[in-house]
């Protein structure tokens, strides 16, 4: 896995094995990047479920001025560090091991953020729960927006293409965890679905 473009272009990204971990595929971080392409620039991103640094590295390659990585897990978190010294972006790079939670209440009310991504593991119920304390912390800048990678909850199907008709309910269910209330506060800017995965940005309303 590489940097797709921008100063640290072509720069290998090392991955951890495991679902707690699982990189970002190449279609849909493509896909992410391009629409967010004039959004970047001089931006403080916050990158939650780091994992191996790669969404929060490709925002600083492409202009970026800060990105706070944060992750549970100490390998993943040296795992960041190693890839940002390797992209030589490791000066604009703040690297932390602790939960989502934890981060978020010590941020609350401190820390302003113009774009957060959100990419936990599959099935974990954190994207919603992230967007709750977000919401409640004011962590998001004014129109800032959040990055959101979800399961659609359908494998990709192989060798068949199949159009499925996506519903707003669908974004309700999968990124905001069926709380309507909690959606309220946010325009939902764009979704798309590549294969199981769910891109979705949201700002507040």
């Amino acid at each position: 896995m590489r940097i797709i473009t921008g100063s640290a272009r072509g720069a290998i990204i090392e991955t951890l094995e495991g679902d707690n971990t699982r990189p970002t595929a190449e279609r849909a971080k493509e896909a992410l990047f391009s629409m967010l392409q004039f959004e970047l620039e001089g931006r403080n991103i916050l990158d939650l479920f780091a994992g191996s640094g790669q969404l929060g590295l490709e925002a600083l390659s492409r202009g970026a001025a800060s990105c706070t990585f944060t992750d549970s897990a100490r390998e993943a978190v040296d795992m960041v560090i190693k890839n940002a010294k390797n992209a030589k972006l490791f000066d604009r790079a703040r690297v932390s091991c602790v939960d989502y939670k934890s981060f978020l209440k010590s941020a609350s009310d401190k820390e302003k953020y113009d774009i957060i991504f959100l990419d936990p593991p599959y099935a974990s119920g954190y994207v919603a729960e992230a967007i709750k304390m977000i919401l409640e912390g004011d962590i998001l800048a004014y129109g800032g927006k959040i990055v959101c990678e979800t399961d659609n909850g359908e494998p990709q199907i192989k060798r068949k293409k199949v159009k499925k008709v996506d519903s707003p309910e669908n974004v309700t269910v999968q990124v905001f965890g069926g709380d309507t209330e909690l959606q309220d506060h946010f325009n939902v800017v764009k979704t798309a679905l590549y294969g199981r995965v769910r891109i979705t940005i949201i700002e507040k309303a």
